[in-house]
């Protein structure tokens, strides 16, 4: 053992610049594997992420006017106490959309408990916040203005420097300027169901609702699990007739599950495959270190050194080398990584108070540390077999003969350079697939990523492919309003409505009474309303129906069945002629059309209208023009789209990009090294019969470019095939079906390829220039 450890030192010494490269190699492979668990938790995990920075409340209690709520300070569990503020129910309008917003009226500067993170725009109270000419307060003192949460704001299309109509409970109107909008860890808002929030300094709630308010007080505790004892605590303390409504951190956590869910699955497969690629770079590092050392492992051979010395030697020298950059990397994440501009820092610094950070700090590297560990068992494994006579491996030719079309090209005047330079890329088929798979890996990988950008672009760009045709969705808001034909004169008239569409939605029973689904009945059989078909073909006869993925796999069918379900106490019986891509209720809908559902219940009136909108049209525009021209007799609502559920995810996966091709680079890097050192012995011979400098270093440029190319081509077209099944199986588990998946641009696919050979060529031209003009001697190294 002794002796192993002096040869390791004495190793070390005698090439530091390759250990050196290792422990960077292995530093950098860490370092982009924190980043991505950074980011994967940093968008899969949206509301434990809002509730960390904003120090959120786990319970949230609405009471009555006078409540006393100082005495729930001392219950004991509570840590802080968020409030009380008072509040008052609203109604918010902004551009035709109408949605119920409970205001809260808050301090100038943000509470530290259950703080609101403002997403866009400024908080209340901030210099110029007040719009000129504000009824109430002055100047610059933010009375008149109103934070909106997130999910209201985007229902009401309402962004900051907008003005939006505020109704108070006695029916007043006000006008407020939104000064910004802002995250919270509570539940979201719902259309017809959970009110929003809105936030506005104690002289704008006093004015819209004098005297007629509640408050609201939020409880963060020292234990979550203690959440429902003292829920039963507080409302003991207030009094029950005092409490009005109680909400809880799990009622938050599972309304964002379902982006938790979705976003997990896509980033926990990236996260695999940045591992594996990480593992494959540092590996190969290794085992190009063990490669260029084969004469020194002949010589320990020949001084009396054992196969198992040898083996020891090489594994403790590189499971040093291993953990020294393990921790290089560990530390300098954990350190400088909030530090890192943009989304990559912003995530690295939430991720270090989500969970599980500890254990994926840990986990990762340890990780790491086994994958790197068993590779280089098999590399020390393979330098102990290492036969102590150096000749042996002179005695074999390096690479295959130069075939015939080689040779042709070498006589029609084909530069030599890009001739060997092939032929330095491709010499054996063994010898090529592995260098092109490793560094195929990370492309892979970027082609995924790319495969769901386009994804969600496409849900914004072409919205009528992924189920959503209707930009708008109308509903009379009185009674004794229009009659449906006006309406839809109306809405017809209005610029830029391409088509109107009827509808009515209501609960069916599923066969068994076990369940229900939606029935959907849009469209008339004289103007159908187009789904977005897949399979099959659309409905275009009486009793013909279409249905997404999550109602075929609920009740077991195929299009071309039959389905039976019972509405109000009547059978419907449909005809499946077709599988839509269906985004609402987890794809558990059956559409018809308004015209099927008469045949069963000929005094069905329409629920609201789909609006169809022209290429190009702003959908604000045309809710404003309505709201207008119905004198604010309509509700309009934008359709949900679930492209704004997953838009943190975009960001993510830029960044994501950017790891990988970290990655990529360092394994593109180890195999130039290695490739320069086992062509050594050729470069001797080039230069022997007549090549330059300039020549070879082409040559070696040229070898790098190529396999690049070769790795980005399958990279590539592997990516597309496997980011597009994977989209479309994650489609068809969420209930929205198979065939959403959207290939990227191929200027997009071309500028990935081109990059790859670009970045391989500029790696390789230091190397090259090195080799070039480097003395080689017929020697021993050179034949080893």
């Amino acid at each position: 053992m002794r002796a192993t450890l002096r040869w390791a030192q004495a190793d070390f010494r005698a090439h530091r610049g390759e250990a050196l490269f290792v422990v960077l190699a292995s530093a950098g492979v860490i370092a982009s594997l924190l980043l991505a668990g950074a980011l994967f938790g940093y968008a899969a995990n949206p509301w434990q992420r809002v509730f960390n920075q904003s120090h959120g409340a786990h319970i949230w209690l609405h009471t009555r006017a006078g409540a006393e709520t100082g005495a729930l300070s001392g219950v004991d569990g509570v840590a802080d106490l968020s409030g009380p503020y008072r509040t008052a129910a609203t109604t918010v309008e902004s551009r035709g959309a109408r949605a119920g917003v409970t205001l809260r009226a808050a301090p100038e500067e943000p509470p530290r408990t259950g703080r609101p993170v403002v997403a866009a725009g400024s908080w209340l109270g901030a210099p110029g916040d007040a719009a000129p000419g504000d009824h109430a307060g002055g100047s610059g003192s933010g009375v008149g203005s109103v934070v909106l949460e997130t999910s209201v704001a985007r229902a009401l299309w309402a962004e900051p420097g907008d003005t939006v109509r505020v109704t108070g409970p006695d029916g007043a109107p006000h006008l407020l300027r939104v000064s910004g909008t802002a995250d919270v860890a509570e539940p979201r808002y719902q259309p017809g169901g959970a009110a929003g929030i809105g936030w506005v300094l104690p002289a704008t709630l006093e004015e819209i609702a004098r005297g007629d308010t509640g408050q609201s007080v939020g409880l963060r505790l020292e234990d979550p699990e203690d959440t429902d004892f003292i829920v039963q605590r507080a409302v003991t303390v207030l009094g029950a007739d005092r409490v009005a409504e109680v909400t809880k951190w799990q009622q938050a956590r599972a309304d964002a599950g379902g982006d938790d869910r979705l976003l997990g699955a896509m980033f926990g497969v990236f996260g695999l495959g940045a591992l594996l690629a990480a593992a494959l770079a540092a590996s190969g590092a290794v085992g190009a270190r063990v490669r260029g050392q084969l004469r020194d492992i002949a010589v320990l051979k020949a001084i009396g050194f054992t196969p198992g010395q040898v083996t020891r030697g090489f594994l403790l020298q590189h499971l040093a080398f291993a953990l020294l950059g393990v921790a290089l990397g560990t530390t300098a994440i954990a350190l400088l990584g909030a530090r890192i501009p943009g989304r990559i820092g912003e995530a690295a610094a939430v991720w270090q108070d989500l969970p599980g950070h500890t254990a994926m700090m840990i986990g990762i590297p340890v990780g790491a540390v086994l994958l790197i560990a068993a590779s280089t068992g098999l590399s020390a494994w393979r330098a102990g077999r290492v036969p102590p006579v150096p000749v042996a491996r002179a005695a074999l030719p390096s690479a295959a003969p130069m075939t015939a079309l080689g040779k042709r090209a070498l006589g029609v005047r084909v530069p030599p350079a890009l001739v060997l330079g092939w032929r330095a890329a491709f010499p054996r088929r063994g010898r090529t697939l592995v260098p092109v798979a490793r560094l195929a890996l990370p492309l892979v990988l970027i082609t995924v990523a790319l495969v769901t950008w386009s994804t969600l672009d496409q849900f914004r760009s072409r919205p009528a492919q992924m189920g959503l045709a209707a930009a708008l969705t109308v509903r009379a808001e009185q009674p004794a309003g229009p009659s449906d034909a006006e309406l839809e004169r109306t809405l017809a008239a209005a610029p830029d409505v391409a088509a109107v569409h009827p509808g009515a939605e209501m609960a069916a029973l599923v066969p068994g009474q076990t369940g229900t689904i939606t029935l959907r009945g849009l469209g008339t059989a004289r103007q159908p309303y187009p789904s977005a078909v897949v399979e099959g073909r659309a409905v275009a006869g009486p009793d013909e129906a279409v249905a997404g993925q999550g109602l075929l796999d609920l009740l077991g069918v195929r299009v071309g069945d039959w389905v039976r379900m019972t509405v109000g106490g009547r059978p419907q019986i449909l005809h499946l002629v077709g599988r839509t891509i269906e985004p609402d209720s987890g794809g558990r809908v059956i559409t018809t059309t308004l015209d099927a559902l008469r045949e069963r219940d000929p005094r069905l009136r329409p629920a609201y209208h789909a609006l169809e909108l022209r290429a190009g049209a702003d959908p604000r525009a045309v809710s404003g023009a309505l709201a207008t021209a119905a004198g604010g007799t309509l509700e309009i609502r934008e359709t949900p789209n679930p492209a704004d559920r997953l838009e943190p995810a975009r960001g993510v996966i830029g960044a994501l990009i950017a790891v990988l091709a970290l990655i990529g680079l360092i394994e593109l890097l180890t195999l130039i090294g290695t490739g320069v050192r086992d062509r050594g012995r050729d470069l001797l011979a080039l230069k022997a019969i007549g090549l330059t400098p300039r020549q070879i270093g082409a040559m070696i440029v040229t070898a790098s470019g190529l396999t690049a190319l070769a790795a980005a081509l399958v990279g590539t077209a592997a990516g597309v095939l496997t980011g597009t099944w994977l989209v479309d199986t994650q489609g068809a588990s969420s209930g929205i079906g198979a065939g959403i998946a959207q290939l990227p641009p191929l200027p997009v696919l071309l500028t990935v390829i081109v990059g790859a050979v670009l970045g391989a060529v500029a790696a390789a031209a230091l190397p090259a220039t090195r080799a070039a003009r480097r003395r080689l001697a017929d020697s021993l190294g050179e034949t080893l």
